[in-house]
């Protein structure tokens, strides 16, 4: 069985606005676990230009 989680990020523009990087947080979930499953963008502005991605995570769980 798998457990999943997912992180929102705000960008601005095209570049992650809290973080220099995204790869920080893909680092930081990797140490506790968690593999990266999937980025994709979850909100838009009007003219298309993506606003928010989530990043998915999933790790195994023990039964």
């Amino acid at each position: 069985m798998y457990q999943y989680k997912g992180v929102k990020l705000p960008l601005k523009g095209l570049v992650v606005s809290e973080l220099k990087n995204h790869n920080e947080i893909i680092d930081k979930y990797a140490e506790g676990g968690w593999r990266l499953v999937q980025i994709f963008p979850v909100k838009y502005a009007s003219n298309g230009v993506p606003m928010e991605v989530e990043i998915i995570f999933e790790r195994e769980i023990d039964h």
